[in-house]
């Protein structure tokens, strides 16, 4: 069983037909799929599925702190499993390539205090940018 549908048995979550395969669509490492493409891989394993049964379920697991949406210089919004192991991302400016990455350090301390305006910081997003392999080829 992947670790999203252990996690959502865990919580209780109704495990329908159509949820069920939209978790295990969902599984896996540096997983970030468009919903579009969950449509797709879904659909290929259970036909009757529906886009809005998978866009819903999609914006279900994101409430649900399961699913994280990703998004990255206005391409479709991309859904991310990992939501439960602190990462960042590594995007391909070329083709839109994602990889969860976990870099050394923290950056919620690498801002100085000088730069926190007063705010109490409790969050930090790090996208690293550039070329993929199969784009710098």
């Amino acid at each position: 069983m992947s670790d999203l549908l252990e996690r959502l048995r865990g919580r209780g979550w109704r495990l329908t037909s159509q949820r069920r395969v939209v978790a295990e669509v969902l599984d896996g490492e540096h997983v970030h799929l468009t919903a579009d493409e969950v449509h797709a891989r879904a659909a290929a394993r259970l036909p009757e599925i529906s886009r809005a049964t998978v866009y819903n379920t999609l914006g279900e697991l994101v409430t649900l702190g399961e699913v994280i949406e990703v998004a990255t210089d206005g391409r479709a919004k991309r859904y991310d499993p990992n939501a439960h192991r602190p990462h960042q991302h590594l995007v391909c400016t070329g083709c839109g390539a994602i990889r969860d990455v976990h870099p050394l350090g923290n950056p919620l301390a690498d801002l100085p205090a000088e730069q926190r305006f007063g705010f109490t910081v409790s969050q930090a997003e790090v996208t690293y940018r550039g070329l993929c392999p199969d784009c710098t080829g």
